[in-house]
């Protein structure tokens, strides 16, 4: 019995240390969402807006748009001009959007932009990928006085150099 005791203790443990690593493991990837997942958090970070069908009058009040930014992709061979039509969830949040649109706005895009790769931005899902990021990333800088509930690619056009 003497001389099993410690083989005892060695395969308790090993069995103890294979448990907690298979629980680590599962708990990373089946709870947690996927990182990269832009849509969805721009889903959820959009959910406390009520979804109402608003008329266009209403929608063109409360849009706003930047026009015409260049900027190289991760790749540099290549450039992007790009136009966006920002739809936001009241007047008073589209007159702050505005004031902040070239100095906190457009620099945000410039940097999402230079992060993708033309691979990347192909297709309507490329382009509703970077709509879901730019929601994600705008949104803060709105809040807590309003939110940004829509971004539109209104001019696209991926040029090589």
């Amino acid at each position: 019995m003497k001389k099993m005791l410690p083989w005892l203790i060695t395969i308790l443990l090993a069995i103890t240390l294979i448990a907690v690593v298979a629980v680590f493991l599962f708990n990373q990837f089946f709870n947690n969402p996927e990182p990269g997942n832009a849509t969805q958090e721009a889903q959820s970070s959009v959910e406390n807006v009520e979804p109402k069908k608003i008329s266009a009058e209403k929608r063109v009040e409360l849009t706003s748009e930047i026009l015409d930014v260049r900027t190289n992709l991760a790749d540099t061979d290549y450039l992007v001009v790009i136009s966006l039509a920002f739809q936001l969830d009241a007047k008073k949040t589209k007159e702050d959007f505005e004031q902040i649109k070239d100095i906190q706005i457009k620099p945000i895009i410039i940097r999402t932009l230079s992060d993708l790769t033309p691979e990347e931005l192909r297709g309507s899902k490329g382009k509703d990928a970077l709509s879901a990021k730019l929601i994600n990333l705008i949104n803060p800088v709105l809040e807590p006085e309003g939110k940004l509930t829509n971004v539109e690619i209104t001019n696209f056009i991926i040029t090589s150099l």
